[in-house]
């Protein structure tokens, strides 16, 4: 299948293709309800396809759709390597997909869920309480939170330089994308408790993933970095061997644990620290793989645009539906250069993580996944 054919319209589409794939390799699937309709009134749920042979001790999870509008990328991805397995054969591990797990962003054009909640800000873990803000995104609400409709023309971009010039990237980036717990009609917004999407992944992975025994889960996501480029993201302290595993399947260039001091941010409430806590595998790999699109403040600029219209505009006015398609160009450019080149990665990626699975010993993989020179 062409790598620009797997990338879908809209969510229906993406969901359909999905599903039909699925089937179409024999795997089993599900459907889970999320209490929400779409832009034509239809339900929507996140779909999982679960391979029915291959190594039950050895498991591949790769999910998507976590920031809703990110899941034109991340189903293309999955897509891929559903038709990919199709015409060739899957690999001999169990295999589990989630598709689409922020169905109404995805629908809808948002990054956040209907509760404007960012889903990678709400998976807190036993004992963290859903409260409080950095006191520079406090400082910073009116302006990163405007409550109006999106202009045509703002300043936006002059005032976020000044910031930055002010403030530094690094400590502006932490205030504004760490998670905040004050303003639910915030960017950002981490909940006040546990998502539907979490609640429906609690009740469900230990089901999924029983009898594992090493798991490798890829969450793919882009918006974050140079333009095509990879990284690996680790919110979670690694182990030693997993570090190394890591290393030698993808490269020492290719992933930022959460304790290094390159790290773009720390965000709370992060999907992998909280999927690894749970121990639902002796050994589980999580990974975000982070695909980058446009530059930090043209991303932020394009999340508090749609933000604004969602919260204080029309739903048909022009000044909406322009914020929404910018917001999808953001986070999955229509370029057929970068989206060739993030399907080509992904599936070199996965492929990568399949190997390493399998291997016996997890050495003897060479490096893969070299910096953007972009």
């Amino acid at each position: 299948m062409s790598k620009l054919v797997v990338f879908s319209p809209d969510h229906a589409t993406a969901r359909r293709r999905f599903r039909e794939a699925v089937l179409r390799l024999g795997w089993s699937l599900e459907s889970h309800s999320i209490g929400a309709v779409g832009p034509d009134g239809e339900e929507l749920a996140f779909d999982v396809g679960c391979s029915r042979e291959g190594d039950p001790e050895k498991v591949l999870v790769v999910s998507s759709g976590v920031h809703g509008v990110e899941g034109f990328f991340g189903s293309a991805v999955q897509v891929a390597l559903l038709e990919q397995w199709a015409s060739s054969s899957p690999p001999p591990i169990q295999c589990v997909f989630l598709h689409g797990l922020n169905p109404f962003g995805f629908a809808w054009l948002r990054r956040f869920d209907e509760h404007n909640v960012d889903p990678n800000r709400n998976f807190l873990l036993a004992g963290e309480a859903f409260e409080g803000v950095d006191e520079g995104y406090a400082r910073h609400d009116a302006f990163l939170n405007p409550r109006r409709p999106p202009a045509r023309w703002e300043p936006f971009t002059l005032k976020a330089l000044w910031l930055i010039a002010r403030y530094g990237m690094p400590a502006l980036r932490q205030a504004v994308a760490g998670g905040q717990y004050r303003y639910p009609r915030g960017l950002f917004f981490g909940g006040a408790g546990p998502s539907r999407m979490q609640k429906l992944l609690g009740e469900n992975l230990p089901r999924w993933l029983k009898g594992s025994q090493r798991v490798v889960h890829l969450d793919f996501h882009t918006g974050l970095g140079p333009w095509g480029g990879c990284k690996l993201l680790i919110d979670y302290p690694l182990k030693e061997r997993q570090r190394g595993w890591l290393t030698e399947w993808f490269g020492a260039d290719s992933f930022e644990a959460c304790e290094s001091r390159d790290i773009s941010y720390d965000a709370k409430g992060g999907f992998g620290r909280w999927c690894v806590s749970r121990g639902l595998a002796p050994e589980y790999l999580f990974a975000c793989a982070e695909f980058g699109t446009y530059g930090p403040v043209q991303v932020l600029a394009g999340l508090r645009a749609e933000n604004q219209a969602h919260h204080w505009g029309s739903p048909v006015a022009a000044s909406t539906l322009r914020a929404k398609a910018r917001l999808k160009e953001l986070f999955c450019p229509a370029s057929e250069a970068w989206r060739s080149q993030v399907i080509e990665r992904s599936l070199e990626l996965v492929g990568r993580a399949q190997r390493g699975l399998l291997a016996a010993d997890p050495g003897g993989i060479e490096p893969v996944l070299p910096k953007s020179s972009g």
